[in-house]
């Protein structure tokens, strides 16, 4: 498993982006669930791959200190969101995606850094919701690299778009 040294590298460095002075910045990072075994169910957990995934993805967010890690109640999501909650010594918090609007409003009120996992329909509408550009709409099912930091301030959002690098070990590849 390879973790992007450039993803890295800019995490460590993003944080310590600055608004105006005074402004507080706080920065939301989103995902979309890792991959999910593909059972036929409503509500699959994580595949091998997923799982491997989720636990890279605790790796590379682990030089940031969340306040608050939010899934949506999906076995898939849960999964994805756990491992990096046990490395920050959190619990996840569960949110409606049918409700993004309401999320959006309250965690742009909390101000505080998070992570939020979601799925491809909810997880780039999201980031639209909270930085105000329409763009953004839902992605393929097949995408599940693509890490959202939302970098916010009283002034302000922006979004900058990362992608994980990961390969799998399990024998298996693709939508596992």
């Amino acid at each position: 498993m390879k973790m992007s040294l450039v993803l890295f590298l800019f995490l460590l460095v993003s944080p310590q982006l600055s608004g105006a002075v005074g402004e507080t910045l706080y920065t939301i990072y989103l995902v979309r669930h890792a991959e999910k075994q593909l059972d036929g169910s409503g509500n699959p957990a994580l595949s091998e791959c997923g799982k491997q995934r989720a636990g890279e993805m605790a790796k590379i967010f682990g030089s940031i200190k969340f306040d608050s890690v939010y899934s949506t109640n999906y076995l898939r999501t849960r999964g994805t969101a756990q491992p990096t909650a046990d490395e920050q010594q959190l619990k996840v918090k569960q949110y409606d995606p049918r409700k993004l609007e309401e999320f959006a409003f309250a965690l742009k009120e909390r101000r505080r850094d998070v992570l939020v996992v979601g799925h491809s329909n909810t997880t780039a509408v999201l980031a639209g919701l909270l930085t105000g550009d329409k763009s953004f709409a839902t992605f393929d099912e097949s995408i599940y690299d693509r890490i959202y930091q939302i970098v916010l301030s009283d002034s302000g959002g922006r979004v900058h778009m990362l992608h994980q690098t990961f390969s799998c070990s399990s024998a298996k590849t693709g939508l596992d």
